[in-house]
């Protein structure tokens, strides 16, 4: 039974979130707490429903051994904010759509993923969508730093 449920959100949950996922996916395996914590990603537009992450997302994150495969776009919806603990956003503009539709009782779980990083040099992830493929690595690099901080404050309330 997990314990904890993680959920990163993005515009269209095709390329920030879905690497999000995997590369949370990943740190929390190595730390053995697969069974502890359930991690999923949504978007807040319904631009991309059904659909398997960006290919340059997919490639990106396969050369760190990272598998974003499996994953389906699905949009957002009021019960995520119920059904999750924390509820991160990959930007200010979706932080913003995600509070605009959170019930009062549950604004405190959401946050800008990039707050739980170390020593952010920077708020928001990027969109890489329209840019090349320089831009899924910084997004991987950033996730990643994130996915460290957050796995750190998981521990702390699992403890």
């Amino acid at each position: 039974m997990c314990n904890i449920k993680v959920l990163f959100v993005c515009m269209g949950n095709i390329c920030r979130s879905p690497t999000a996922q995997g590369m949370f996916e990943s740190v929390v395996e190595e730390a053995d707490l697969n069974g502890r914590i359930a991690i999923d990603s949504a978007g807040t537009h319904a631009y991309h429903v059904g659909e398997g992450p960006d290919r340059r997302a997919i490639q990106a994150a396969a050369k760190r051994g990272i598998d974003l495969g499996g994953q389906r776009a699905r949009r957002v919806e009021e019960a995520d904010f119920t059904r999750f603990d924390y509820v991160l956003a990959m930007d200010s503009s979706n932080l913003d759509d995600l509070l605009s539709i959170c019930p009062k009782q549950h604004r405190d779980k959401v946050r800008l993923f990039l707050e739980f990083a170390k020593n952010p040099l920077q708020q928001d992830v990027p969109d890489p969508y329209y840019g090349g493929g320089q831009g899924f690595e910084r997004v991987l690099d950033l996730v990643e730093a994130g996915s460290l901080g957050l796995l750190d404050d998981i521990r702390r309330r699992l403890d």
